[in-house]
């Protein structure tokens, strides 16, 4: 015979199972995001104003490399401390010659004709097809224990994004916009509630999503 407290011992166990099960999934709409179509978006992270000089000065900026004028300082010590290995999501023409291996200097100013991502210029576009590496930015992305606000750099609603995702299952379906920027270590939502209490990222998530945009956009492709 099955006794009360059997009972209320299945039902702790299920439900800790079930709580087991639940903090392992992302959370939605990434835990659609491996079987989604996604469309990753090289942005150019930061526009000066036309009449905004784009040369290098001589005056030393951090770790003694010159300073560009009219950076913001987030993006500023991001390029200085070599972009974390994101070489491919410096916009050409950001930096003087020298400092980036084959880096061609040219204009970046503002250019409002050129196709946009939520305001900033697409530099490259590539269809994700590959579903682990979908998986993988479902995984980091929907963890709560992905962000918190320890390492965020830019001051609230500012945002300087180098990365965008786009995904949706299909025709008629919600589209999803994300904005990922590793020079304010934060991810924003564009088109959803964002599902975390935090928006700015970890080290260990700043890692991870290096790892993916390298697979993204390889060095020298």
């Amino acid at each position: 015979m099955t006794t009360t407290a059997q009972v209320l011992a299945g039902l702790a166990l299920a439900a800790s199972l079930s709580t087991v099960g639940c903090a392992s999934h992302p959370a939605a709409p990434f835990d659609t995001l491996k079987t989604a179509n996604l469309t990753a978006f090289r942005l150019q992270n930061y526009e000066p104003p036309p009449a905004a000089p784009t040369a290098a000065t001589p005056a030393p900026g951090a770790a003694g490399l010159p300073a560009i004028p009219g950076l913001p300082p987030e993006v500023q010590q991001w390029v200085q401390q070599g972009a974390q290995g994101l070489q491919a999501l410096i916009p050409p023409g950001l930096l003087p010659p020298g400092l980036t291996p084959g880096a061609t200097p040219a204009p970046i100013a503002a250019a409002p004709e050129v196709p946009r991502f939520h305001g900033f210029r697409i530099l490259g576009q590539t269809q994700v097809m590959d579903a682990d590496l979908k998986e993988k930015l479902g995984k980091i992305l929907g963890d709560p224990d992905s962000f918190d606000n320890k390492d965020a750099r830019c001051a609230p609603g500012v945002i300087y994004a180098e990365m965008g995702l786009t995904f949706t299952q299909g025709p008629g379906a919600p589209v999803n916009d994300v904005l990922v920027s590793f020079s304010c270590s934060q991810v924003v939502s564009r088109s959803f509630t964002w599902p975390h209490a935090a928006t700015g990222m970890t080290p260990d998530t700043t890692k991870s999503l290096t790892e993916a945009v390298q697979k993204l956009w390889p060095q020298g492709a």
